[in-house]
């Protein structure tokens, strides 16, 4: 099986329904992409879940050193993917275990093998693409 883009309908039926956004490696820096993004969505109303395993807390929500140490009553609709590739394997475990929806990496972050592992999961899975753009294009 070879990841496959969603397509547009899929992208806006996820953004549209999901509402925690677990942002894995959401720097405190303003000036970092992820905290942008997060910002972003935290602006159009998407509650942020910060993992960041240095940081106490980003943009007013406490942070968490993985996603397995969010606690089991926050539900975790997308798991957005700000870290290098060869990272990933692991924080799709995670999002698998965790239950989370959709696991989206950002731009620059390909990983077959952990998109491959979500989608037989049941996981919605998009790929090296933006969340905050594909937002502005499709929702606003």
């Amino acid at each position: 099986m070879s990841y496959q883009h969603p397509t547009d309908e899929v992208i806006k039926d996820i953004l549209r329904t999901a509402k925690n956004v677990a942002v894995v490696g959401l720097s405190p820096n303003p000036d970092r992409p992820s905290h942008e993004v997060a910002s972003y969505l935290q602006k159009q109303g998407y509650r942020i879940i910060p993992v960041n395993p240095t940081a106490p807390a980003v943009l007013g929500e406490k942070s968490y050193a993985s996603l397995d140490e969010i606690p089991a009553d926050i539900s975790i609709h997308v798991v957005d993917v700000f870290r290098r590739p060869e990272d990933v394997l692991p924080i799709a475990e995670a999002a698998i275990r965790r239950g989370a929806k959709v696991l989206w990496l950002q731009e620059g972050v390909v990983n077959e093998q952990a998109a491959e592992m979500a989608a037989r999961a049941g996981l919605r899975v998009v790929m090296d693409r933006c969340m905050l753009k594909e937002h502005r294009r499709l929702l606003r």
